[in-house]
């Protein structure tokens, strides 16, 4: 129970200082790696929780696919960051009261848990015996939850198909490869030899 307690400190602690520096560093590439780090100290607390297959999940996509994206993105675009930061006051008072709501929140959440514990043990069902926390997952998303599951595939993929109608439009000027063209070419349509002389050349 120490080591476990040890860790989940280690794991909290790189993980809020991470997210801290997140917002605050200056360099967005470095943003991006805290960022990374951020989401491996959160797969850290979920091993520690017994959810292994959200840890796998959260490495897998967010930082295999998301975290990666963002980085791609970030140092391919040129973006006038020092723009961006002018407009930093102005959606100050806006963060400010965001925050100061989800501490609130996160306030009423510690309180209850002090002065009600009863009543963080209702509605918990005991995992059965020899059944992993990926099987318990995948039988409740494929049982009770199955339509909601698929409706949630269907708005990700019109989303998907939205985005790609939307960014993949005919422009004028633009020259493409054809490449059933380039296929039909003869070498006579397209390579002409010109004996020259000797002592006239260019």
């Amino acid at each position: 129970m120490i080591i476990q307690g040890l860790a989940f400190y280690m794991f909290a602690a790189i993980a809020i200082a991470s997210a801290v520096m997140v917002i605050s560093s200056r360099n967005p590439v470095h943003s991006v790696l805290f960022l990374i780090l951020t989401f491996f100290n959160g797969a850290g607390l979920f091993v520690l929780l017994g959810a292994e297959f959200l840890a796998m999940i959260l490495v897998v996509v967010y930082v295999g696919a998301v975290a990666v994206l963002f980085m791609f993105v970030v140092m391919m675009l040129d973006i006038n960051f020092v723009e961006l930061r002018q407009g930093f006051l102005n959606y100050l008072p806006l963060g400010a009261m965001v925050g100061l709501i989800l501490l609130t929140e996160l306030l009423m959440i510690v309180g209850g848990w002090h002065f009600a514990p009863e009543a963080t043990i209702v509605g918990l069902v005991p995992i059965p015996e020899g059944v992993t926390n990926t099987q318990a997952l995948g039988m409740v998303i494929y049982t009770d939850y199955i339509y909601l599951f698929q409706a949630a595939g269907i708005i990700l993929l019109i989303a998907m198909i939205g985005a790609i109608v939307l960014t993949h439009r005919t422009r004028s000027g633009v020259r493409k490869q054809r490449i059933s063209d380039q296929v039909k070419r003869r070498p006579a349509d397209t390579i002409e030899l010109v004996k020259v002389e000797p002592g006239k050349g260019i």
